[in-house]
């Protein structure tokens, strides 16, 4: 099955079977229950980020992966006493751990592959200055 990747998400649930999310980014306006039913699913997603994100985000029950397929950002990571600036470049991943605040400073266009379990993500705003 051919998959056009920024327009439609894969869920993969840990029997090993695959979900064709086909409404791609128009997934996180779902209702509530729907997006959590894939919720302990492995969410494979695919963005094009012009600009930095405007908010953070955590996944309190999965580290999630980030693959820098094209461009320039830095992915910041929250710790317990400051904040991980990690530089990145196309072809370059991250790995943030489970339950820790992300969010990124785009330089350049980039196409970032994602890879996380998204039950009970929250998010926050990036606090202006």
């Amino acid at each position: 099955m051919k998959i056009e990747a920024q327009k439609t998400y894969v869920a993969l649930a840990a029997d090993g079977m695959a979900t064709v999310l086909e409404q791609g980014p128009a997934f996180w306006i779902l209702p509530e229950a729907e997006i959590e039913a894939y919720g302990k699913h492995w969410l494979i997603s695919e963005f094009t980020c012009e600009s930095d994100w405007p908010s953070w985000e955590m996944h309190p029950g999965a580290d999630e992966f980030v693959y820098l397929l094209s461009g320039r950002a830095d992915f910041l990571i929250e710790l317990e006493d400051t904040v991980e600036h990690i530089h990145m470049k196309a072809g370059e991943a991250v790995l943030v751990p489970k339950g820790r605040w992300h969010t990124a400073k785009v330089f350049a266009e980039s196409r970032m592959l994602f890879m996380t379990r998204g039950e009970g993500t929250q998010h926050k705003p990036v606090s202006k200055g």
